[in-house]
């Protein structure tokens, strides 16, 4: 009866000891999830990256009613070709003019970006949003001025 007992009593430990395993994230990783990994890895490697030869273009003090024009320079140093499908000021008065072609690695191109301060008295800052083929999908960049009331 003691043999039953302790027979009873270890299998019960035993599948106790099975049914409470807790598994771990690194346990549920598959071979496959590991290749998808590995693939995204080689693909974002692959991508273009935007350089751009400034940030930010100051117009400095302008007269309300003036269009200025500014050229911000894109290069692709990345692996392979930067597509730039969209560009968009943050208001109608901001016009970007990004390149049709896609930029091959290595290469630059210009985006002719003008401001019409029409209305728009005072200090004006304005973002340029590059919808691309990077790794971030979009890219920003800023012109600014100081706007003056034109004279009367």
């Amino acid at each position: 009866m003691i043999r039953k007992s302790l027979s009873l009593l270890a299998v019960s430990f035993v599948f106790l000891a099975v049914s409470c395993k807790q598994e771990s994230a690194a346990d549920k990783i598959t071979d496959a999830d590991m290749k998808t990994v590995e693939a995204e890895k080689v693909l974002v490697g692959k991508l273009p990256i935007i350089e751009l030869d400034k940030e930010i273009h100051d117009f400095g003090t302008i007269t309300e009613g003036d269009v200025v024009e500014t050229e911000f320079t894109v290069k692709n140093v990345g692996e392979s070709d930067l597509i730039i499908s969209d560009a968009k000021g943050s208001c109608g008065c901001t016009v970007p003019q990004p390149p049709k072609d896609p930029i091959k690695p290595g290469d630059s191109a210009p985006i002719k970006v003008s401001f019409d301060s029409k209305n728009k008295p005072g200090e004006q800052e304005k973002t340029v949003t590059l919808t691309t083929n990077t790794e971030n999908g979009h890219e920003m960049f800023k012109i600014k001025a100081n706007v003056t009331p034109a004279a009367k």
